[in-house]
């Protein structure tokens, strides 16, 4: 948990984080999301009533803060969706739980803050064709479950094969990696996949998930990016859309290591390279 305030201070200390662009979310109001999520476990966090089996699932209790702070993240995630919209590109200093599902959640997850974002634009008629690119290590088997049945979002996944979940859910569209896949094979199939995507709808809206958990030193990743690979994923990803002039909404998803400072190190990539195009609209 330590990386979430560490990462603000390397974001200020760049001088990334100003009074213009620094913008804090209200809670996710619980209609938003019971969009995306059984009303019955809905209730239950907000109350912290959580059955502990399902606490076993996600993998730790859900208390006041943990609530609290799951409802913040799914705020933050609707805040720079908007914000996206409005300036071309966003993104939350947290997000990217997509291992909650729609019963329940799962895999240190609580509400699956894309998916509830997803469904509030639509919702209120501000996107219709919704694209999900999750590059965090773990298939986005949450996300795939929620928007299973929402043909106005596309959700795709470029994960570790072999990696959590055990049992996944099919994406409109994956791409499993081997394990120790590096730089190079990494970009070069990203590349390959970018204008597949970009190709299919007149996106509204991206929902970018840069988790930096494929990173070669990450606890959980089994895949060997670099730093610098990091870099250009995010670099070619982010510079995709918004040349094409599609609004990005970045999130920072998994990242798992006891060097902190390193950690949120990797999670600012994603902030320096948005940056480069915070000037676009």
């Amino acid at each position: 948990m330590g990386k979430y305030s560490a990462l603000m201070e390397r974001l200020a200390a760049r001088g990334l984080v100003t009074q213009s662009n620094l913008h804090q979310p209200a809670p996710a109001e619980p209609g938003w999301l019971k969009l995306a999520h059984d009303p019955v476990y809905v209730d239950q966090v907000i109350a912290c009533a959580v059955p502990p089996k399902i606490e076993r699932e996600i993998g730790f209790p859900i208390g006041e803060r943990v609530s609290r702070r799951a409802q913040l993240a799914a705020g933050g995630t609707i805040l720079a969706a908007r914000l996206a919209l409005a300036n071309g590109i966003a993104c939350n200093t947290a997000g990217g739980s997509h291992h909650a599902r729609y019963a329940h959640g799962a895999g240190f997850c609580t509400f699956n803050d894309v998916a509830v974002a997803a469904l509030v634009l639509i919702a209120e008629g501000l996107a219709a064709k919704i694209l999900i690119v999750d590059l965090d290590v773990h298939q986005g088997d949450g996300t795939a479950d929620i928007l299973k049945n929402e043909p106005r979002a596309f959700t795709f996944s470029m994960h570790g094969e072999r990696n959590y979940p055990a049992l996944k859910i099919a994406s409109d569209l994956d791409i499993a990696l081997p394990d120790g896949t590096s730089d190079d094979a990494y970009l070069e199939k990203l590349g390959d996949i970018l204008p597949v995507l970009s190709g299919r709808a007149a996106w509204d809206i991206i929902f970018y998930n840069a988790g930096v958990d494929p990173h070669a030193d990450d606890r959980l990743g089994r895949l060997a990016l670099s730093d610098e690979g990091l870099r250009a994923r995010d670099r070619m990803a982010i510079s995709h859309f918004r040349e094409r002039g599609i609004p990005v909404c970045g999130v920072i998803g998994g990242g798992y290591s006891r060097d902190i400072a390193a950690l949120a190190a990797r999670h600012a990539i994603l902030f320096e390279v948005a940056a480069e195009f915070s000037g676009d609209s």
